[in-house]
């Protein structure tokens, strides 16, 4: 599957189109941040109307999923999607899946590479990262 995977101040999706404000950045400041992914995600034809599992995971930038909270927990969002074929479309037609997800106040340290990784049945698909700024 070919993905788009964007960083942004906040995003919605809404009738499979993607709304996006303050997009496409690679550097923060550090301390309690909102931001958000957003997806876009091409099914190819022969991948649609099955279910998919999908997972977007923080990580720090040796790779290793960043939990936090009391109790610490994994930052990350895991769930299912499946594109149907619209009536009409010719077979062998990407048919595109659109989403965002919210994070709101992730305590980031400064001076710190992230990366925002995403699973697309258990595979790697996509990734972005970004750093904080020194304090």
């Amino acid at each position: 599957m070919k993905t788009t995977i964007m960083l942004c101040d906040y995003a919605e999706a809404l009738g499979g189109k993607l709304y996006i404000m303050g997009g496409g950045w690679t550097m923060c400041p550090p301390g309690p941040r909102n931001m958000a992914v957003a997806l876009r995600i091409l099914v190819p034809w022969s991948d649609t109307n099955r279910r998919h599992r999908l997972g977007l995971f923080l990580q720090d930038e040796s790779g290793n999923t960043i939990s936090l909270g009391d109790p610490p927990r994994p930052v990350e969002q895991v769930g299912d999607f499946e594109v149907g074929r619209p009536p009409g479309v010719p077979q062998g037609t990407e048919i595109d899946f659109s989403a965002v997800f919210n994070f709101f106040g992730l305590p980031l340290e400064p001076d710190r590479g992230y990366r925002w990784q995403l699973e697309i049945d258990s595979e790697p698909a996509d990734s972005v990262s970004f750093r904080t700024s020194p304090k």
